[in-house]
């Protein structure tokens, strides 16, 4: 299925409000409730939403500090990336992991309280993974500008 104006309007408004009722939806993008409904369930089940979830605020859940981490590991071997990714998907603090291109293999996005709670998590779990090699933190200063929305 490919997306028509009418579903990229849906998917926009939703980003922006995950919460809005089916009636508010469908009164903004000017569609009947049952039309708009159906769209929904639609982009539910051809995958074009994965899920819902509440944006919890860093501060208030004291997680505030952001770290970035690069990740080398010391073999490209498949057993190596296999466990590594298995182990770095247990570690909470741990919200984001991407194998990269370029000089680290791995980046991830870390929280932390703080700069003590980021030293025990790069003590205890991340130093431990397996197959590190090297690995380079940088701690966010200032957020800048966020968003979990697709350009839609």
């Amino acid at each position: 299925m490919s997306l028509d104006s009418v579903d990229r309007r849906i998917l926009r408004e939703l980003q922006r409000s995950g919460r809005i009722s089916n009636a508010d939806l469908a009164d903004k993008i000017n569609l009947s409730a049952s039309a708009c409904h159906r769209r929904v369930q639609r982009l539910e089940t051809d995958g074009y939403i994965d899920s819902y979830v509440a944006l919890v605020n860093s501060r208030k859940a004291e997680c505030p500090m952001t770290i970035m981490v690069e990740i080398t590991l010391s073999s490209q071997a498949d057993e190596v990336l296999s466990a590594f990714e298995k182990a770095v998907a247990r570690i909470p603090e741990v919200l984001e992991c991407y194998l990269m291109t370029g000089s680290a293999d791995y980046l991830l996005k870390v929280v932390a309280p703080d700069t003590e709670g980021f030293a025990m998590l790069h003590r205890k779990h991340l130093a431990s993974l397996p197959g590190v090699g090297q690995m380079k933190s940088s701690i966010a200063l200032r957020t800048v500008c966020k968003t979990t929305a697709l350009p839609i």
